[in-house]
């Protein structure tokens, strides 16, 4: 009676796991964005989520909750349920929070469950059109002549725009004060209209600008140059030998979510970043997609979180 009982129970749990993983998603799923619309991660996590709904047959609806360098987001969707439901999509802000602030309501490594990463692309140091800036030679010979009195914009504490130009100062030995904006479009916008110096800003939101006159691009963070902006050197070019910096942005859920599920919403986004219409459109934007399985996403996690550690100790910036 004892083996009958336990083969049923064994059958349940096999059936119950495929019913599941057949069933998914059979409601809307919810994508918490974890930064403003009109920045990188809004923009990918919208175009991958347009993807995903004619996949499934099902809605993902994009819901912005930004601040606090993605944190606010990041907190909403640790606290929802594990089924696969309430999904976040951050950037690698992500992965920089738990050297910026001391007191995130979660643990990075332990609370998440890592499902793929989307995209990954340079950034683009803008500055408007009033700082007569040419090169990137002309900020940092600025920077150096008046340390400390240049402001820089960001998307936020802890954001990949804010790294980024963290790691030049590191690396180029300036010194210039950051100044947090909510996300990429208002950082932008005061960078065009003069307020800040510059920004490290997501190419497919600097794009317009720059094409249009109102900001002048002066070096991408990229090892190579992008082939959106060929004419623009990279920041190891002009000048700072070995700097490479890409921002990425993924998918997360909170820990505990089903292993049926995480298998396919990873194969499903890796499938979608395959598909040529998606692929060209990410092209277009300036990023290239990135495919990893969920294992190999969880310790690309691990060693970004140690790698902006080691940025931050080595700038003298402690958690707050």
């Amino acid at each position: 009676m004892g083996f009958l009982k336990l083969l049923v129970f064994l059958c349940l749990t096999v059936f119950g796991a495929v019913s599941i993983a057949q069933t998914y998603p059979n409601k809307p799923v919810r994508l918490v964005i974890a930064f403003t619309p009109g920045s990188s991660t809004d923009i990918v996590g919208r175009v991958v989520a347009a993807k995903l709904s004619e996949m499934w047959g099902q809605p993902v609806l994009p819901e912005n909750r930004a601040g606090a360098g993605g944190s606010i987001a990041s907190a909403v969707v640790v606290k929802s349920a594990p089924d696969g439901y309430t999904l976040l999509a951050n950037s690698s802000a992500h992965a920089a929070n738990p050297g910026f602030f001391a007191n995130l309501p979660y643990d990075t490594l332990k609370d998440f469950t890592n499902l793929a990463p989307m995209t990954g692309g340079p950034n683009v140091l803008i500055t408007g059109t009033g700082t007569g800036w040419k090169s990137l030679g002309d900020f940092i010979s600025a920077a150096k002549a008046s340390p400390g009195k240049l402001n820089f914009s960001s998307a936020g504490v802890g954001s990949g725009t804010h790294l980024n130009l963290e790691k030049l100062k590191l690396m180029a030995g300036i010194d210039v004060q950051h100044v947090p904006y909510k996300g990429t479009p208002e950082a932008i916008g005061d960078t065009i209209g003069n307020r800040v110096c510059c920004y490290f800003a997501p190419l497919n939101a600097a794009l317009p600008h720059i094409r249009g006159g109102k900001a002048i691009a002066l070096a991408v963070s990229s090892s190579t140059r992008s082939s959106l902006l060929p004419e623009v050197p990279t920041v190891a070019e002009s000048g700072v030998a070995g700097f490479d910096y890409t921002l990425w942005v993924a998918l997360w859920g909170p820990a505990g979510m089903p292993a049926d599920i995480i298998s396919k919403i990873n194969t499903d986004v890796n499938l979608a970043l395959r598909s040529p219409d998606l692929r060209d459109r990410l092209v277009n934007l300036g990023t290239q997609p990135m495919n990893m399985t969920s294992p190999q996403f969880t310790e690309f996690v691990r060693r970004e979180v140690a790698d902006t550690h080691k940025i931050l100790q080595a700038a003298g910036i402690k958690p707050q």
